[in-house]
């Protein structure tokens, strides 16, 4: 079997991961308002089963899925919900949200879940209860975790992968996970490999993280069917079909999902938190988050419950900034936010805060036309044709660069805009081109 450390193109960026690696999880303190989006997944937003002036307890569901491709929400504390109502985003556009205030005196403590025999469930039963527990892929992507797993039951999967890849330059959330939380992890991914049947699970992690890989190794039973596997340090090594074609030498099909190649692929933070969270018949109220940049006094990965504002996060950290200075997730592949009042989400990742003359920096550089010098091309993971995309986006050919020039197998992850030396937000282009199209098909249905 192919065991590969590294795939074709890419780009080596500096990690700059130095300044949180090392440094245990933290806790961030309790905000006295907490804002809960009901869309914080891929898919249908979450319907709220609760009213302003409701009592709730910390754990207790407060929004249901609103359907298969949807999951529940859950409080953050222990309080009263003070209204629900739109609220900023990251993006810009509000979205319907709850609003709770935590009682000032309360503990805090979870105070909902019942413990749940996991040895006595079905495959179903377990995937339900990960819906029910409110998951969803944690290392950004925010797509449900009980879908990936119902479509790996209906094809031929084999093999369960798990990302440790963690490849963003500056996040070590998973590296801190793997490393804090390995027992959790580790039951997680038996519970995952009950519910879908596979043959083996192998763990996969950069080798700027080999304490991460030494430590799961001396965890892992020497007779078991997981295996550790570390893999050249390069940008993006932690996309799902780049991890697929790197370890197993296998290619998901254009427009397919690594099911079609026989492949279920989960993140190390998804698993950890099954493994915590399903036992005990818990939802997802809290998340490790990397909070790091030059404009932060106080970096470090921190355990942040669901919907605190950045504004209190920032504050905490050592920041008082604006908004233009801080991207969600990474610098690849994260985004900047419009506003201080957006709370953190399942999708948060990191917080990566760049200091007033960097910002400014950035903000100054030019875009200037296309030269032709192919470095994008050299550095596409997909192998696609980065130039000739953002060529026929100028000139607003969203159908031909979809059609003919494979635009949706682009997972955007920045590598062509990162080495242009025009300039160009390539990467910005094709996610118009995306909307721009998606709204299209929408009409002509």
């Amino acid at each position: 079997m192919f065991s590969g450390k590294t795939f074709s193109h890419g780009v080596h960026a500096p990690d700059n991961k130095h300044r949180t690696s090392d440094l245990a999880v933290r806790r961030i303190p309790f905000s006295e308002h907490m804002v809960i989006p009901l869309s914080q997944h891929f898919g249908a937003p979450s319907v709220p089963i609760v009213h302003a002036g409701q009592e709730v307890v910390r754990g207790e569901p407060i929004a249901k899925a609103d359907g298969f491709m949807s999951v529940p929400m859950h409080s953050p504390g222990t309080g009263v919900i003070e209204d629900i109502g739109l609220m900023p985003t990251a993006r810009g556009p509000k979205t319907p949200s709850i609003i709770l205030r935590l009682h000032p005196g309360a503990g805090q403590n979870v105070l909902y879940g019942a413990r749940r025999d996991i040895t006595t469930m079905t495959p179903e039963e377990i995937i339900q209860a990960v819906q029910d527990s409110g998951m969803v892929g944690m290392g950004g992507a925010a797509f449900p975790t009980h879908v990936k797993m119902a479509a790996a039951r209906e094809k031929p999967v084999d093999t369960l992968l798990v990302n440790g890849c963690e490849c963003e330059p500056y996040l070590t959330t998973d590296h801190r996970v793997m490393l804090e939380h390995a027992d959790e992890l580790i039951q997680g991914i038996h519970i995952v490999l009950k519910a879908l049947g596979c043959e083996r699970t192998i763990i996969g992690i950069e080798d700027n993280k080999l304490n991460a890989a030494r430590f799961l190794r001396a965890k892992l039973p020497k007779d078991g069917d997981i295996e550790v596997r570390t893999l050249e340090t390069k940008y993006p090594q932690g996309a799902e079909k780049i991890l697929i074609k790197t370890i197993l030498n296998r290619e998901v099909p254009s427009g397919g999902f690594p099911a079609d190649a026989g492949v279920a692929v989960f993140n190390v933070t998804s698993m950890m938190q099954i493994g915590r969270l399903l036992p005990r018949s818990r939802g997802v109220i809290a998340r490790v988050v990397t909070i790091t940049g030059p404009g932060v006094k106080r970096p470090g990965n921190y355990l942040i419950p669901m919907g605190t504002p950045l504004r209190f996060v920032l504050k905490h950290v050592g920041y008082t900034g604006g908004a233009h200075n801080t991207i969600l997730g990474g610098p690849m592949m994260g985004m900047s936010v419009a506003s201080l009042d957006v709370p953190v989400t399942k999708a948060t990742s990191g917080i990566l805060v760049f200091s007033e003359k960097e910002t400014a920096l950035q903000t100054q550089s030019k875009v200037y036309p296309c030269i032709r010098c192919g470095r994008c091309v050299e550095v596409c993971p997909i192998h696609l044709n980065p130039s000739q995309l953002g060529l026929l986006a100028s000139k607003r050919q969203y159908d031909v660069m979809q059609d003919q020039f494979h635009l949706n197998d682009c997972f955007e992850c920045g590598c062509c805009s990162y080495v242009c030396p025009s300039a160009i937000p390539l990467v910005q282009y094709f996610r118009i081109a995306k909307a721009v199209n998606r709204e299209n098909r929408a009409r002509a249905a």
